[in-house]
């Protein structure tokens, strides 16, 4: 434990420890994906319920 979270109540230590848990395994699922050639860059779009393509964004 580092010194800027040993002063934090037990409740944010587990919450920190949780996130950290959890960051890591999504950054191990996103290495499993294969590489997308000719996709799109930046995040996902179907992430955020909208496609937008120059200019013009798609509601699915």
């Amino acid at each position: 434990m580092s010194d800027e979270t040993r002063d934090l109540p037990p409740a944010a230590q587990r919450a920190l420890a949780e996130a950290a848990e959890r960051r890591k395994k999504a950054e191990a699922e996103q290495a499993d994906m294969p590489v997308e050639l000719g996709g799109r860059d930046g995040p996902e779009p179907v992430r955020y319920g909208d496609w937008e393509k120059k200019g013009l964004a798609i509601d699915f």
